[in-house]
């Protein structure tokens, strides 16, 4: 598979709790941005998937280990790499890094899917990109 894709977020306010710390919850809103960041420098508009190819990405499982807390203004680099793109399924490995240390990683698997939400192959022209196109970091 390509080379990880990278992408940049600053940690606002609204992303931390009471403590100044982002929330956990708040890393699958990161993981869920980077991911679609990656699809749009695929060159893959999901709504134009949904709209062409009646198609879309459902989030069927995600496993997370938090190995150190982002607090506010920390400028968070994203990663996104494929562990496994199976038919109807990719699996993902993710990451959180704030400079040289490891915030957050998280496995996480995406479902493709029909608008009547049964399971669907990846479109060809989609799979086909996401097994051919390496790209390097994107930023916000």
């Amino acid at each position: 598979m390509p080379a990880d894709f990278i992408w940049n977020v600053r940690v606002y306010y609204e992303d931390t709790d009471a403590g100044g710390i982002v929330y956990y919850a708040n890393y699958l809103k990161f993981f869920e941005r980077a991911r679609t960041e990656w699809l749009r420098a695929l060159g893959v508009n999901q709504q134009t998937l949904l709209e062409q190819h009646d198609t879309l990405f459902v989030v069927k499982s995600v496993a997370a280990d938090y190995h150190a807390p982002a607090k506010l203004d920390d400028e968070l680099k994203l990663t996104v790499k494929i562990e496994k793109l199976g038919r109807a399924s990719i699996v993902f490995q993710q990451e959180a890094w704030r400079g040289e240390q490891l915030l957050n990683t998280a496995r996480v698997k995406v479902g493709c899917v029909d608008s009547t939400l049964r399971p669907r192959a990846v479109p060809a022209i989609v799979a086909d990109k996401m097994r051919t196109t390496s790209i390097t970091t994107q930023t916000d």
